[in-house]
């Protein structure tokens, strides 16, 4: 008679696509988007680490916005001349939004959605504001920093 083999958990294919994805990686770095849903995994806090310059202001439409995906910061114009930044990971799962669109920041990955004015939710899953960030206008350029 034989005994049954022997078993091991099983492995969801997130788990495993991440695992993957850690070791392609270096296993160093944590993979953006990896974390479960079950709760807020975004940035509890803007991860800025220093002044960065994204260019001219000119490039963000009033009423719009625009996101800096090298850098995770999204800046809004609510009005003429009124710049908001914002980290530009969601707060529920840490994907990057990808647009602003009728005065909402906009999250691609599970439909969260952001005042484009304060960066509050305005429809989840996310529970928690986008981290702010102080934005100005020097010679015409935007400078973000940590607030």
């Amino acid at each position: 008679m034989s005994e049954a083999p022997e078993t091991s958990p099983t492995a969801s294919r997130r788990t495993l696509l991440c695992g993957a994805a850690a070791l392609a990686a270096g296993g160093t770095v944590a993979v953006t988007g990896c974390a479960s849903s079950a709760g807020e995994k975004g940035p509890a806090k803007g991860s800025l680490k220093g002044p960065v310059d994204l260019g001219p202001a000119s490039e963000v439409p009033e009423g719009g916005g625009k996101v800096y995906r090298e850098q995770k910061v999204v800046v809004t114009q609510p009005t003429a001349g009124e710049y908001k930044a914002f980290d530009a990971r969601c707060t529920h799962a840490g994907c990057l939004v990808d647009q602003v669109k009728n005065d909402q920041i906009l999250c691609p990955c599970h439909g969260s959605r952001f005042a484009a004015a304060d960066g509050t939710v305005k429809e989840g899953p996310a529970k928690t504001a986008l981290p702010a960030y102080t934005v100005t206008v020097e010679a015409g350029n935007l400078k973000v920093t940590p607030s």
